[in-house]
C-alpha cells in the first residue's frame, strides 16, 4: 500500500526570543525574519514531497518550534518525548493530538524518564540516542522499551559539549553519519563517519532520493555532499541557529505513515 510522506511542522511562537540557549551565548534574535525563515522551511519540504502537518503554535512556549523534541515516531507507533527542561514540557499535548489525529499509537515516556527528539538519530535499524543532557537513561530504557519490540536496535551514545545528539551528527541516506569532529561523540559508535568542515554541516533532512535539506550556513559542506553525488537544498535558518537549533529541529518526518491511517 502506497505510503503518504507527511511532516509535522510548529510556527514559531511570539517569545521565540526567549528560547532557551545551553552552549552559546545569547544573541538578540528576530523573530519576523525567523517566521520568514519558517516559512520557506516549510516550503522545501512540502517542495520535496513531504505533505506539512501544522500544529498550532503554542505562544508561551519559547522553543515549541523546534516541534522534533516533541515526538519520536517509528512504524507506526509515536512516542511523546519529556523533556529535562521542564519549561518544555508543556509542548508536548498539542503535538500527542497531531499524531493521533494521525493514526499513531502514543506511548508516552514517564517520570523520572527523560527524552528530548533532537536525541534520537535514526538509520537503518538502529536507533542512537545521546545520553546526558536533555535525556537520561531512564528515558533510553523506556525508549528501548517502545522501539526494540518494532525491531530496532538501540544504541546509547553519550554526549558532552552539544545540546543534542543530532546537534553533533546525522545520517547521509546510505548510513554514513556526516559530523564535526571536534563535537562527534567516539567514532566507534558510528563506523561510517564523514568529517565536515562546518558545525551546520552535520545537520542534514533527507527529502528523498540525493536531496539533502541543509542550513544556507554549510556552504563548504554542501560543495562536499555535491561532490558526493548527493543534492544540497539550502534555506536560511540563521535566527534559528541562534537559539541552538538546526534544520532537523523544525519538523518531524513521518515516512512509515501508512495511507490508511
Amino acid at each position: 500500500m502506497p505510503q503518504e510522506r507527511k511532516a509535522l511542522v510548529r510556527p514559531p511562537a511570539a517569545r521565540l526570543a526567549d528560547g532557551l540557549v545551553t552552549h552559546v551565548d545569547r544573541v538578540p534574535v528576530d523573530r519576523d525574519l525567523a517566521v520568514r525563515q519558517w516559512a520557506e522551511y516549510v516550503r522545501v519540504l512540502r517542495d520535496g514531497g513531504w505533505q506539512p502537518v501544522e500544529v498550532p503554535a503554542q505562544e508561551d512556549c519559547p522553543d515549541s518550534v523546534f516541534v522534533e523534541d516533541a515526538v519520536v515516531v517509528l512504524g507506526t507507533t509515536a512516542l511523546v518525548c519529556r523533556s529535562a527542561a521542564p519549561s518544555r514540557r508543556a509542548e508536548t499535548p498539542a503535538v500527542e493530538e497531531a499524531v493521533r489525529a494521525l493514526g499513531y499509537t502514543v506511548r508516552r515516556i514517564e517520570a523520572p524518564g527523560t527524552l528530548d527528539g533532537g536525541d534520537v538519530l535514526k538509520s537503518g535499524g538502529t536507533v542512537h540516542v545521546g545520553l546526558g543532557g536533555r535525556t537520561n537513561e531512564e528515558g533510553v530504557r523506556q525508549l528501548r522499551a517502545a522501539f526494540e519490540p518494532l525491531g530496532a536496535r538501540v544504541v546509547p551514545v553519550p554526549l558532552t559539549g552539544v545540546l543534542h545528539l543530532k546537534s553533533a551528527v546525522t545520517a547521509l541516506p546510505d548510513g554514513t553519519v556526516l559530523g564535526l569532529p571536534r563535537l562527534a561523540p567516539a567514532p566507534s559508535y558510528f563506523p561510517r563517519f564523514l568529517p565536515v568542515p562546518e558545525e551546520a554541516g552535520a545537520h542534514v533532512v533527507l527529502l528523498g532520493g540525493d536531496r539533502l535539506l541543509m542550513a544556507a550556513s554549510a556552504p563548504r559542506t554542501a560543495e562536499l555532499l555535491a561532490d558526493r553525488g548527493y543534492e544540497p537544498v539550502p534555506v536560511d535558518i540563521g535566527e534559528f541557529e541562534k537559539l541552538e537549533g538546526c534544520v532537523t529541529c523544525l519538523s518531524v518526518r513521518l515516512r512509515d505513515l501508512p495511507a490508511s491511517a
